[in-house]
């Protein structure tokens, strides 16, 4: 291999030396998992192991994500700065996975679908956990997994591959700068995830609960009791055809009515059918197919989409907010009564819009619907937000795994 192949594309102001390429056989042992336990002898005792998944998901193991065992002095024990691998899983592309425990303890064991790493020299921890998980390394350890309906690796094969070796300061500053970046990406996950919790509360708060008139929390200045209204009385069904120049739009159940050219999915479709097609108005609802979050799409865009589907909006005499009842379509009050208009087997099941039409509802007067829609889609903002910086984030992360390791 020559000289330059040795070299990532992407480096720190100093380093210029080639690295290395050393089997991790010749830079430590390995240790196996739990054995010889049978199912009564977990889920208590003084001592802990590290579970599969904390092992799959991690590069740097969550310590506090351990489960009990009694004390065995017989099992092999995980040590601050072990590498600890995944033997199996059900894809190649996920077997092999590696993580990095750091945390001194004198009774830790290793779950028995894995094994331990223990490096007999100096070697940076943060570096090894991220190296391990860079792309390059990962087809590699691809490339071993052997398998038919299950993917395994053997230890064996596993330390005769070759990993990156820079210098010691070079570990360390690849070391440090992914694991801020990973802390940065932990940091707005716990905000993406807290504002989604906020949205949840909200969305049972801000509606009545059944056999109530007024929801737990209300904006101040609202104090009359919410009208008790059948769906009937407040929302029309439309089935205008015949506009085939319309763009066509598929329902999603996070995005409401989208373009189905952004949906990402190649959709097969015949064009001569468009004809047929509904036309969909922004403010109005598709009923599709049910999964466990409901089946109501709201639109704000205007297109066309399959006449399998249900559209429907409101009255003409109804002065109503529609993104106001976007929301109480999505709510767990309302998921959990669909149960009761709903036909078909468990996935995939579908919606009768004329037994919706005899639900009842409790709505508020146009002016609270506003301010209620108008908080719901301030927080749906900032989690949009959150949900960007997390992809953005996620995705500088793979490029640097990607450019800055050989």
């Amino acid at each position: 291999m020559a000289k330059n192949s040795m070299k990532p594309r992407i480096r720190f102001k100093g380093f210029t030396d080639a690295w290395e390429q050393r089997k991790l056989g010749e830079m430590g042992e390995t240790y196996a998992g739990l054995s010889s336990k049978s199912k009564e002898d977990f889920g208590h005792g003084e001592a802990e192991f590290v579970p599969y998944m904390n092992v799959f998901t991690n590069p740097i193991a969550d310590v506090a994500m351990t489960e009990a065992i009694e004390i065995d002095d017989r099992q092999a024990k995980v040590k601050n700065g072990d590498v600890l691998f995944t033997t199996s899983s059900e894809t190649p592309e996920e077997v092999g996975m590696s993580s990095v425990w750091l945390k001194n303890g004198s009774n830790t064991y290793l779950n028995s679908f894995c094994f331990g790493f223990r490096a007999s020299e100096s070697i940076n921890s943060y570096y090894l956990a991220y190296m391990l998980r860079s792309s390059g390394v990962r087809r590699k350890i691809v490339f071993l997994a052997q398998g038919i309906s299950r993917y395994n690796i053997s230890k064996k094969k596993m330390m005769e591959i070759k990993v990156p070796m820079p210098i010691s300061a070079e570990q360390r500053q690849l070391g440090e700068i992914f694991r801020q970046l990973d802390n940065l990406i932990t940091l707005h996950q716990r905000k993406y995830d807290k504002i989604v919790n906020i949205k949840k509360a909200l969305l049972e708060k801000m509606f009545p609960a059944e056999g109530e008139e007024v929801p737990k929390i209300r904006f101040k200045g609202f104090t009359e009791a919410w009208e008790q209204r059948k769906a009937k009385t407040l929302f029309i069904s439309y089935a205008e055809k015949g506009y085939p120049e319309l763009p066509v739009l598929s329902a999603t159940q996070d995005k409401g009515m989208v373009y189905r050219d952004d949906t990402g999915k190649n959709i097969f479709h015949d064009k001569n059918n468009e004809i047929s097609y509904k036309r969909v108005q922004p403010g109005q609802f598709v009923i599709h197919l049910r999964s466990f979050q409901g089946g109501f799409a709201h639109s704000n865009i205007l297109g066309i989409t399959s006449p399998a589907y249900t559209i429907f909006g409101f009255k003409d005499d109804e002065k109503q907010c529609d993104l106001y009842w976007k929301y109480v379509f999505c709510s767990s009050e309302f998921v959990k009564r669909l149960e009761t208009v709903t036909y078909g087997i468990r996935d995939g099941r579908s919606i009768s819009y004329d037994e919706f039409l005899t639900m009842k509802f409790i709505v508020p007067k146009y002016e609270e619907q506003v301010q209620i829609a108008s908080i719901l889609i301030e927080i749906d903002n900032l989690i949009t937000l959150h949900q960007r910086q997390l992809e953005k984030l996620k995705n500088i992360k793979a490029a640097l795994l990607e450019k800055m390791f050989v």
